[in-house]
């Protein structure tokens, strides 16, 4: 007989899998933001409501309903072309351009010089110009040209690992597979993550929490339909953090990779040294993670004749890191402090969370000071951009404190709702300060649990290095 509380984890999951479905299939980000918003509300809601009953399922029938809820989850993302995000296109090409030989630093997409590369799919001309998602680049007179591939006319901005990646899809790809091959290595990749999430916790927590991963709506909608690069960044990550108390220098190793991915997992680094007292100790994680940087970068380095940072001074500028008046960045700090305080009281925030976690955080849990973090920098920073949070989802199934994803939450809301009729930024600063209450008080209650006794291994509280 089926158990009744597994009967509803795995109706719920039905439910969740369905609506993803048609959410991914509804081509509204430009047409129909609005109802995009409802849609993507509902696959959260669903999604709640599936992780909670997951948790009250037996754990044998819980582990099983992880895996093939995972994979139902990551398929739903193949079912249409990339609809929120165009970084896919650029990926391609980049795998493209270094199969031929060239370095991807070397030249921006619209550059005459690789015209020889172009082909239908990411060029395309004439009428397939109109609509949204195309730029307009120089081509021969008489006819349109345009391209797939956002900002044309810079360096690519990605690291070296991810752009390995991107050369390996391509190797591996068939003629004709278009966007599919990089969906199909997100959704891959997507799946190698809960694998590892549900080794990792078998041993150290309970491993239905992995649901939070595998179920959460960002995963099919960012890692695998956009198939965005930081899903990998999030897989080494999650098996770094998971290896580093038996073996450091490797566990430090990945983490060096998953920051030679995307950049953002070097948030990860100060969870990676929790608790840490010896310099030996912490040289372990640190000298590997950094030799893995340097090695990677250095074959591109060799073979470039431009900058291997390419875009990304621009990029930082572009998204108003050095001038939070241009665009929503430091929204909450903003609320109560100058425009010209917010940039130095990020750093303060930052340094003394960082310092808590490196003095008070638990080595045997590397993740939840990685966890406190990363979410304090997503809060300090409210980006803009939903699928930074794949990392942070990750970070929440290992840890365990659910109250973490509205953040996530928030990072989706906002980059929906900016191409609607309402004002951006304050659509951003309100979901930004919910999501900042919503930590604030699952922090609160699980002290109050902790005072009480109750459900102590259920409920980890706010402090660095207790677990659930």
């Amino acid at each position: 007989m089926i158990n009744p509380r597994t009967l509803t984890a795995g109706v719920l999951l039905a439910a969740l899998t369905a609506v993803l479905a048609v959410t991914i299939r509804k081509d509204g980000y430009f047409t129909d933001p609005l109802g995009l918003s409802w849609w993507y509300a509902a696959c959260w809601a669903l999604f709640a409501a599936a992780v909670v009953a997951v948790r009250k399922a037996p754990v044998r029938h819980a582990v099983a309903l992880v895996v093939a809820g995972g994979v139902a989850v990551a398929a739903t993302g193949l079912l249409a072309p990339p609809r929120t995000s165009t970084d896919s296109y650029r990926y391609a090409w980049d795998g493209r351009v270094q199969a031929a030989g060239i370095s991807p630093y070397d030249h921006a997409p619209a550059d005459r010089a690789l015209a020889g590369l172009r082909d239908g799919w990411l060029f395309p001309t004439g009428a397939q110009c109109v609509g949204p998602g195309r730029a307009r680049i120089p081509g021969p007179g008489g006819v349109v040209h345009c391209t797939r591939i956002n900002r044309p006319q810079v360096h690519t901005i990605y690291p070296p690992v991810a752009e390995g990646y991107f050369l390996v899809v391509h190797a591996l790809s068939p003629d004709g597979a278009r966007h599919k091959a990089l969906q199909a290595g997100g959704a891959l990749l997507a799946l190698g993550t809960t694998a590892a999430l549900l080794l990792v916790l078998r041993r150290r927590g309970d491993p239905r929490r992995a649901a939070y991963w595998a179920w959460c709506p960002i995963v099919p909608v960012e890692a695998v339909n956009n198939a965005h690069a930081d899903v990998l960044g999030a897989l080494l990550a999650v098996v770094g953090l998971g290896v580093l108390g038996r073996r450091r220098i490797v566990g430090g190793a990945l983490l060096g990779a998953a920051v030679a991915t995307k950049l953002l997992p070097a948030v990860v680094l100060p969870g990676a040294l929790s608790g840490v007292r010896r310099v030996r100790d912490a040289a372990a994680v640190l000298l590997p993670a950094a030799a893995v940087v340097a090695l990677s970068y250095l074959p591109y380095v060799l073979v470039s004749d431009s900058s291997v940072f390419g875009f990304l001074g621009g990029y930082t500028a572009e998204e108003g890191y050095d001038d939070p008046s241009a665009s929503n960045r430091y929204a909450l700090l903003r609320l109560v402090l100058p425009d010209d305080w917010a940039l130095p009281a990020v750093i303060a925030g930052m340094l003394a969370v960082t310092a808590h976690v490196l003095w008070r955080g638990d080595p045997e849990r590397p993740w939840s000071g990685a966890l406190l973090v990363t979410g304090t920098a997503f809060l300090l920073l409210t980006p803009g951009y939903s699928w930074y949070a794949l990392l942070l989802v990750a970070l929440v199934a290992l840890d365990g404190r659910w109250e973490w994803l509205a953040v996530a939450v928030a990072g989706a809301a906002k980059y929906v709702t900016v191409m609607m009729d309402a004002d951006p930024r304050t659509v951003g600063t309100v979901v930004y300060a919910v999501a900042a209450g919503a930590v604030l008080a699952g922090c609160v209650l699980r002290r109050r649990a902790r005072r009480r006794g109750y459900e102590r291994k259920a409920l980890p509280t706010c402090s660095v290095g207790t677990g659930p």
